[in-house]
């Protein structure tokens, strides 16, 4: 079923052509003032404008308005037609024309959205942990804002391919290899032997499996802080590093199987964290920095060869319209950094993956990087009908307004902050339910704390900063997820108490104000995914949601359902049904459990 707005549009845009003799875009949009309507075509202004210029005289908006309403054949989906100011063209959706269409959605797991006519492969980076650094508090926007956007554009019907970029490349692997050899390191690590897969550095097949000695390092911050200190302060040490360096560049099968260790002891760390918050990213998602490393050089030589990049001081650089200081592709002394792995990920992306568009999910602090880097690959023509999006956010902050903390000072460890939103919420339950089963309470637990943590962050528009509150991220009322998640819950226990597994959509009668207002809202989905599809912004879902609830809240407390004599009984069972399946579709694209019961 096509959302409301392109049914509008279809039928506006017939009416312009019929009256004038010209295509115009309708212009239609959700009524600012629901007295008025439901909807509203704004086009009347600009056609006049438009028709003056062609005529040669003056025309007035609200006379183009009237000529426009002549000409609509709306069928059964406007009650009422009205004309505003001058010359808002307003539509009031008929109370039956609604009931079809809740109808005709409620049978389908989609609700009636239909998939893109032109579907597009598109590419989303986020999350990109660094090896042998534990996952933070400051990694939680990029992976759960990417995981939103993943999901709600494969809904639409495009194929996505998730990309983890992981750090797992650099001059500091030289250090913790090292650290990892010492026979005076200090931070216990447990060898173990086992097969596993045997990943050969910048090579995404198997190379084979045979037993492997692998390594558990219990703590990665405080084996990476001790490697830092060792190579500071010990010159011999350092010196083992750089030679280590050297030969990890080189293929020396020793120091590869060794950095595999280190790179598969953090992602023992990571990825339980991504199965634990529900996202969906796993080890085939991953292409760290490691992978790109073959083709740095390809690509400043290419760079080089189309004149898009140019010697400057021993280095090579691209010189970006709008900034002092270049992009450097390759430093002095040879050696790459971070644009050339970028630069080189756009290229495998859109020749290897068939991307069409790459969206990046990073801190507003790299909005410069990015310019430059996208700058370059469209200069180079790698990115010919591709589109190059940049999804930023802002910082998380304590209650003092600084970046978020422990009370110590250190950094949260998201696994830590992934345990305290547990236990609260497992508090929280047990205050509410007591006498449900504490395996029961302990699951009901997870998807709160975890869904409240989530939904805190989505629920913001991603460009701002955000002061992190346990109170407010848990409370059961307001805009939050523990509130939509008890709605749902609310619902479901609707029809526990009935003895009924679901309602039926197809006895749905629209008889109240709020039973209409609720109708509306359901049948709007489709419209907020394309939003969120096209701006990026998980924000409009999450307000979508919370006027759902608040909606479904109106109705349930002015509209008894099982209360109710039949058919109306019936009726209500089956827009709580409706009600209940869109609050699920929406929770699931960000990725936010809906309990049964709460």
């Amino acid at each position: 079923m096509q959302t409301i707005t392109v049914q509008l549009e279809a039928v506006f845009r017939k009416a312009i052509s019929k009256a004038f003799g010209v295509q115009a875009d309708p212009l239609i949009a959700q009524a600012v003032n629901e007295k008025f309507g439901d909807y509203q075509s704004n086009a009347a202004m600009g056609l006049a404008k438009q028709l003056a210029t062609k005529t040669g005289q003056k025309t007035n908006p609200r006379s183009v308005a009237e000529k426009i309403t002549e000409n609509l054949e709306l069928g059964d989906i406007a009650s009422e037609i009205s004309i505003a100011g001058p010359g808002f063209i307003n539509v009031r959706l008929s109370g039956d024309w609604l009931r079809k269409q809740l109808a005709s959605i409620g049978g389908d797991p989609r609700l009636g959205i239909e998939t893109t006519a032109n579907p597009r492969q598109v590419v989303v980076d986020y999350s990109g942990p660094n090896v042998a650094k534990e996952m933070h508090v400051g990694h939680i926007r990029s992976t759960l804002i990417g995981d939103a956007l993943a999901r709600t554009i494969e809904f639409q019907g495009n194929p996505v391919i998730r990309q983890n970029h992981l750090g797992d490349w650099g001059t500091q692997f030289g250090m913790l290899i090292a650290y990892l050899d010492s026979p005076d390191r200090k931070t216990p690590v447990d060898y173990e032997v086992h097969i596993y897969d045997t990943l050969g550095v910048n090579k995404s097949e198997n190379t084979g499996t045979s037993p492997q000695t692998q390594v558990h390092i219990s703590d990665l911050e405080e084996f990476y802080r001790a490697a830092k200190v060792e190579f500071d302060k010990v010159p011999p040490f350092a010196d083992r590093a750089r030679e280590i360096v050297v030969a990890l560049q080189a293929g020396d099968a020793d120091i590869v199987a060794k950095w595999n260790m280190i790179v598969e002891a953090s992602r023992q760390h990571f990825q339980p964290l991504y199965l634990r918050m529900g996202i969906n990213l796993s080890r085939a998602d991953e292409r760290g920095e490691s992978f790109y490393n073959p083709f740095l050089a390809e690509v400043v030589n290419e760079l080089k060869q189309n004149r898009v990049a140019v010697e400057s001081q021993g280095a090579v650089v691209v010189w970006v319209e709008g900034f002092e200081s270049p992009l450097i592709i390759q430093k002095s002394g040879g050696g790459f950094g971070y644009p050339t792995t970028d630069l080189a990920a756009i290229r495998f992306r859109v020749q290897q993956l068939g991307a069409r568009r790459i969206i990046y999910v990073t801190d507003a602090r790299q909005i410069q990087h990015f310019k430059q880097v996208f700058f370059t690959a469209r200069k180079a023509n790698w990115v010919k009908d591709v589109d190059l999006e940049h999804v930023t956010f802002g910082s998380i902050l304590g209650e003092d307004g600084t970046p978020f903390k422990t009370r110590t000072g250190g950094t949260v460890k998201l696994k830590d902050l992934l345990d305290e939103a547990h236990q609260r919420a497992f508090t929280l339950v047990t205050e509410k339910n007591p006498e449900l089963p504490e395996s029961q309470r302990q699951d009901i637990a997870r998807a709160v704390g975890i869904g409240g943590i989530k939904y805190f962050d989505l629920a913001r528009d991603r460009t701002g900063d955000y002061v992190f509150s346990w109170e407010k991220m848990l409370a059961m009322d307001g805009n939050t997820a523990p509130y939509l998640q008890y709605a749902y819950a609310r619902i479901r226990s609707i029809f526990r108490k009935a003895g009924l597994p679901r309602g039926n959509h197809e006895q749905i009668q629209l008889q109240t104000s709020h039973e209409l207002t609720l109708a509306k809202h359901i049948l709007r989905l489709g419209e907020v995914i394309e939003v969120v599809g096209r701006e990026l912004k998980p924000h409009h879902l999450c307000n979508y949601l919370y006027e759902l609830a608040t909606n479904f809240s109106g109705f349930y407390e002015n509209c008894p359902v099982l209360q109710s004599p039949e058919p109306t009984r019936s009726s209500r069972l089956g827009l709580c049904e409706v009600t209940a399946r869109t609050m699920a579709v929406g929770l699931d694209l960000l990725g936010i459990e809906h309990p049964e019961q709460m």
